[in-house]
């Protein structure tokens, strides 16, 4: 059974998108997504420096457009799918719930509006690797943090205010090591609530499908047969908590046997290895990974 997942904010690096321009068509396409999320796609991917895309509004559509054309250059039909926090939108449009540019429409959207919450409050994310999961999750309750992705494999990343975040620290939990993220705000905690009602605005004119392939969420990690259910918890999913562990859980259950991660691949495929042993998987970073992820579907 094979299952392909799609990366979230952070995956992305400066110039991924370069040598993925070579391919027929691909240039084209993100072009003409470029104009539906209002950003110069291929300028972002190739020339622009770690900074600018490290910005909310430009990483997300960035991401999402890196994987729907990684996942077209792809051509392989999988079992099941996946998306990491934004890259559920990439898995949304895979699976016929969305469609490409519906997707990237309601990125835009999510984007901007949880760039200006995250303007708020000074807030942002810590990762913390090892340590007893339960010692863990104490912890960043004690600080009055939220546990915004609980990515399983031994890594829980807290969100909240740069104080809390920095109190944390210094009452790190035993044998963890604390790591924190460039990120612009507390994604996934409820200082990012006004961005979720901006992004229900924008998707109360969107009429969804069922998937037409099995579709994981985020919320639980449970496969969602309704399109309509789907497109609510994506709304829902922008101050709510990341259960990827979840979602791991349940390949394990449905008997996943290979993964391919979409553009810009690498973290998920990094957490399988842990979470999900003797999965086969093939992380998609330059076009040369095709050919092997090709050779994992047969």
């Amino acid at each position: 059974m094979l299952v392909l997942v799609a990366p979230g904010q952070g995956a992305q690096t400066p110039g991924f998108l370069t040598p993925w321009l070579e391919l027929p068509g691909l240039a084209d396409r993100l072009g003409s997504w470029s104009e539906v999320v209002g950003i110069d796609l291929v300028a972002y991917g190739t020339t622009a420096g770690a900074d600018e895309i490290r910005d909310t509004a430009v990483a997300q559509p960035l991401l999402v457009a890196a994987a729907l054309a990684a996942a077209e250059a792809l051509g392989v039909a999988p079992d099941l799918l996946a998306g990491h926090s934004v890259g559920e939108f990439a898995a949304a449009a895979l699976a016929g719930v969305l469609t490409p540019e519906q997707a990237l429409h309601l990125v835009r959207e999510r984007a901007q509006a949880m760039a200006k919450a995250a303007a708020v409050t000074e807030t942002g994310m810590t990762a913390v690797l090892g340590g007893v999961a339960e010692e863990v999750l104490a912890g960043i309750e004690k600080h009055g943090l939220t546990p915004a992705n609980i990515n399983g494999a031994g890594q829980i990343v807290a969100g909240g205010t740069l104080e809390q975040l920095a109190a944390f620290k210094e009452d790190a939990p035993a044998r963890a090591r604390l790591i924190s993220l460039s990120v612009a705000g507390a994604f996934h905690t409820h200082h990012m609530a006004p961005a979720a009602e901006s992004l229900r605005e924008a998707a109360w004119n969107v009429v969804p499908s069922d998937p037409r392939i099995t579709l994981l969420s985020n919320a639980d990690g449970q496969a969602v047969a309704s399109g309509a259910e789907f497109l609510q918890r994506l709304v829902n999913q922008v101050s709510n908590p990341v259960r990827w562990d979840a979602c791991m859980e349940t390949m394990a259950g449905l008997g996943v046997t290979k993964m391919i991660e979409l553009l810009p691949g690498g973290t998920l495929t990094g957490l399988a290895k842990r979470g999900l042993r003797g999965v086969q998987t093939v992380a998609l970073k330059t076009p040369d990974d095709l050919d092997a992820a090709r050779e994992l579907n047969t």
